[in-house]
């Protein structure tokens, strides 16, 4: 495999490059035509690629909206254009999540809303979550179908299939209410029956805690972390019981600007969170707000189940103004997905420059760290080993 060339690339042409001075591999996915792309997610498939589903159209909420995928090929490093997957008609599909089931089959769940009306901007107390589902790595699609029909039901995180076998999938409630998206509780879905029945679980005392995302620690111990709608905190609750029960949320160190946030596993036993190093500079618990201050894109880690983050790099600085200057001078890069692949290699994307389209990064644990490794550039899919500077 050619080794990548090192230069600065700003348009999304689907092409990875190598970053010299960061010591990473991106490249800007193909927007299709659409205006804006945002909320992508990842999945590996069985050759080595990946897929990278996202939401694209006009302006978020709005009927034209659908969930797009495009393609990592292994072998040319190259993000294909991406080809609209769901079909509602005057429907907002937004919010995608990649599933492998048990069966091997690919699942691509996602939120769908009636379209904004005249007079009614935020239509998500009317979202349902939809699910596709391809038995072929993502090269063709079966129908959509309803996974959870309850109105004003929103998702992020993929299901989770936890050590005992339960499957469980990370929700918020959406009302329609005057003070803007403040009493959405978190709610999981749990299954222990790989999704034939599902019961709901409501994380005590979590309005304004949504994007939930749980990460198995060890057996039945689990950690969910969420994004503040008050714009202040990364909030966290725990279960001792597989999800039976949660504690209340308790803020974090880690600033949330009221986006959204991708907390995984690493293979080594550490967690990891991806997020914007941001809050509102004024936050006050239970009131809502919207600072805008979606950058920059960082990663933290940490070594004892999330009390601590001594490890942190940011991938994504955005301009760099600091201040308050910082909303209007700096582009938005936001709704972070950090994914890690079969052979440990770390992969984020997110949406780029006020959602112009979809940046994708990919690096390794020791790039994290800030530990010196004897290779860089290509990652070779076949072998899981850098190409020797």
């Amino acid at each position: 495999m050619t080794q990548l060339t090192r230069v600065h690339q700003s348009e999304p042409n689907g092409v990875l490059y190598h970053e010299d001075f960061l010591g990473i591999d991106y490249g800007l996915i193909p927007t299709g035509g659409n205006k804006t792309a945002h909320a992508p997610a990842l999945i590996e498939t069985a050759n080595g690629g990946l897929l990278c589903a996202l939401f694209a159209g006009s302006f978020e909420g709005s009927g034209d909206i659908s969930i797009v995928v495009s393609k990592l090929d292994p072998m040319t490093q190259t993000w294909s254009v991406p080809e609209t997957v769901s079909h509602g008609k005057e429907r907002s599909e937004q919010n995608p999540s990649f599933f492998r089931a048990p069966d091997n089959q690919i699942w691509l769940i996602y939120t769908s809303q009636v379209s904004r009306q005249e007079g009614k901007d935020n239509m998500q107390f009317t979202s349902i979550i939809m699910v596709q589902k391809s038995a072929d790595e993502g090269q063709t699609w079966g129908e959509p179908e309803v996974l959870f029909g309850h109105e004003g039901t929103f998702g992020r995180q993929c299901i989770q299939i936890l050590s005992n076998g339960r499957w469980l999938y990370s929700t918020w409630l959406c009302e329609d209410s005057a003070e803007g998206l403040t009493n959405d509780p978190t709610e999981f879905q749990i299954s222990d029956d790989e999704g034939q029945t599902w019961q709901p679980v409501r994380m005590p005392d979590s309005s304004g805690r949504v994007h939930a995302n749980v990460v198995e620690v060890e057996p039945g111990h689990l950690i969910a972390f969420m994004r503040s709608r008050f714009a202040d905190f990364v909030y966290s609750s725990e279960s001792l019981d597989f999800g039976d029960s949660w504690s209340v949320p308790e803020a974090t160190v880690l600033p949330n600007n009221n986006a959204s946030i991708s907390a995984i596993k690493l293979d080594s036993g550490e967690v990891a969170l991806a997020y914007n190093l941001n809050a509102a500079p004024n936050a006050v618990f239970g009131q809502v707000a919207w600072p805008g201050l979606r950058n920059p894109v960082a990663v933290s880690v940490s070594e004892d189940f999330g009390k601590t983050w001594p490890v942190g790099r940011i991938f994504e600085a955005a301009e760099g103004y600091i201040g308050a200057e910082n909303k209007t001078n700096n582009s938005q890069h936001e709704y972070p997905t950090l994914y890690q692949d079969s052979q440990g290699i770390l992969h984020l994307v997110y949406a780029y420059r006020n959602r112009l389209c979809v940046k994708y990064v990919r690096f390794t644990r020791e790039d994290l760290f800030g530990q010196k490794r004897e290779t860089s550039g290509v990652y070779n899919p076949t072998s899981g080993e850098g190409v020797e500077k």
